[in-house]
């Protein structure tokens, strides 16, 4: 009998069509974009409400969501960066205390030692290279476990901060400065204010600059040797083992180029809050974590994906955005309404971890 005969008699079914879209929907279900797929679904629904209630407050408005981009170039790349790490089944909590040391090192040395913006980036760089390297080969090659191998570079870059100045320091270097309000505008989406002034939609420079570190970091991840070896050794090191992989190389390599995005996206950060101090970027890198999460990344490793990192930084300011457009609330709900929606992604990441095991 042919596939065109098997259903109801007389009424032969359409294999093609029908089957496709079950493929497609399987291979969505089981695959990295399932997770992404959901969040994507939950921002916007959440954006679509903002735009309804908050309508009066022109919640929908272009300048409006790039009010949120302008205000998370630093989380956006960070969070790219702590996806990477825990696909590959590690964890990096140090973030948020390399963003203060490097946001210290940026203002001190370019404020009261003279040193140049330029030098200073680069100087920047290098040392989340460094940084980055010395707790990839304590993950890697001392098998050292990541959370207390980061746990330390916390420690340390925090007291770092404060050696370097414990007072806050505002930067006020030209060049700087200059990359920091250098904004790009769109001549279309912007609206007029209640004053009668029309106000055009922009971007920062450093978000432009954070979206390309994300791109660059999606398509590592997605179309070359490296990502995969990267979701395999956080699927099974074992088995990763058997495939004949580097394993401490992958991890090595995992840590050194997220100490990098980590001082990028310190650098961009820094742009933002134009200052350094002791208490900079608290609790950083649990936003990362948490984007990471929203976005699909398992704790567990072998699956995440960078894309959903984004929406996962979108969706935690979304949720900022209700709690300050609405005006009555504490800022405490938003936090507390991102733990809720943090155990939800947890509780759908056991249920697809569990689908998984039950496929294989």
């Amino acid at each position: 009998m042919s596939a065109v005969d098997v259903g109801r008699p007389g009424r032969p079914s359409r294999p093609g069509l029908l089957g496709g879209i079950w493929r497609g929907l399987r291979a969505r279900f089981y695959g990295n974009n399932f997770l992404v797929l959901i969040t994507i679904v939950l921002f916007a629904a959440m954006y679509i409400v903002g735009i309804f209630i908050y309508r009066d407050k022109n919640f929908g408005s272009l300048n409006s969501f790039f009010d949120m981009l302008n205000s998370n170039p630093g989380l956006i790349v960070i969070a790219a960066g702590m996806t990477m790490v825990l696909v590959s089944g590690g964890i990096d909590i140090s973030v948020g205390s390399q963003v203060a040391m490097y946001c210290m090192m940026l203002a001190y040395f370019m404020e009261h030692k003279g040193v140049s913006a330029a030098t200073m980036i680069v100087v920047v760089l290098v040392t989340g290279i460094v940084f980055g390297l010395v707790q990839g080969v304590l993950v890697a090659y001392f098998r050292i476990q990541p959370f207390i191998v980061t746990l330390a570079g916390m420690f340390f870059a925090r007291g770092m901060t404060a050696m370097i100045s414990p007072q806050t320091i505002d930067i006020t270097n030209r060049d700087f400065m200059g990359l920091a309000t250098k904004r790009i505008y769109f001549p279309f989406g912007g609206y007029t204010n209640a004053a009668g002034v029309y106000q055009r939609p922009f971007i920062y420079l450093s978000v432009v600059l954070a979206v390309f570190a994300l791109l660059v970091v999606f398509t590592i991840m997605t179309w070359t040797k490296f990502g995969r070896n990267v979701y395999a050794v956080g699927g099974g090191e074992q088995s990763a083992l058997l495939m004949g992989l580097n394993t401490r190389r992958t991890k090595l390599t995992v840590y050194t180029f997220n100490g990098l995005l980590t001082a990028f996206g310190g650098f961009l950060f820094c742009l933002f809050s134009t200052g350094g101090a002791v208490e900079k970027a608290q609790g950083f890198e649990m936003q990362a974590i948490a984007s990471s999460v929203i976005g699909g990344a398992l704790l567990t490793g072998g699956v995440g994906n960078v894309i959903g990192s984004f929406f996962g930084v979108l969706v935690q300011t979304t949720i900022t955005k209700f709690i300050n457009f609405n005006g009555t609330l504490a800022n405490g709900w938003s936090s507390i309404v991102l733990a809720a929606i943090m155990s939800f992604f947890i509780i759908l990441q056991s249920v697809f971890a569990y689908v998984r095991n039950k496929r294989r």
